[in-house]
């Protein structure tokens, strides 16, 4: 069962000062849906994480469109948007990726420690190579505070492409040896392991 403090609903929604028109452009999909055990006709429920609310709350696209109010007010969130997209992708570009250097030794010790510790231990997960990508792609989580603030509408999947293209990057540049299975990743769009 899902702790409904955690959620609110699009009604609750409304009730905080947001319009449906806010709510599919600031919010996109909600993090789960389904039937209401409260009404006969059991009508659809969309149920929104209360802390990417929040996050979007605190955001400036939200507070211009607070602002301007409903529908006058989307234009200047969509506005504020593509500033912060824009904002957001001139700095993936131009902050530098610092991958850790370790000897190939430690790099490996680290690399089957990780996939342990992330629940996958077989020798058909994939190989060391994998497995030291993965390692090295968690060690540069940090980056992804980058994305913070851009939300469906505004771009965050580009941002989310560029993000791993560098990442994935500076780790062949790193690890030469690595470069075929970093290029796969980049491909695949996935992140893997």
């Amino acid at each position: 069962m899902t702790d409904r403090t955690t959620f609110v609903s699009l009604e609750g929604l409304r009730a905080r000062g947001w319009t449906d028109g806010m709510v599919r452009d600031l919010l996109g999909q909600p993090d789960v849906q389904g039937r209401s055990p409260r009404q006969a006709a059991g009508a659809l429920v969309r149920l929104y994480l209360l802390a990417r609310v929040e996050a979007v709350e605190r955001a400036r696209e939200f507070q211009v469109c607070a602002r301007a109010g409903g529908a006058a007010g989307l234009a200047g969130a969509r506005v504020a948007a593509e500033g912060r997209r824009r904002a957001v992708l001139a700095t993936l570009r131009a902050e530098p990726i610092r991958v850790p250097i370790l000897p190939p030794a430690e790099l490996e010790r680290r690399a089957v420690r990780y996939r342990r510790e992330v629940g996958g231990a077989g020798a058909d997960d994939g190989g060391m190579a994998r497995w030291q990508v993965g390692y090295l792609r968690n060690a540069l989580r940090s980056y992804d505070r980058l994305l913070d603030g851009l939300f469906a509408a505004s771009g965050r999947a580009e941002a989310e492409r560029l993000l791993r293209h560098r990442v994935y990057a500076a780790i062949a540049q790193a690890y030469p040896w690595l470069a075929e299975e970093c290029r796969r990743r980049m491909e695949g769009g996935g992140g893997g392991r």
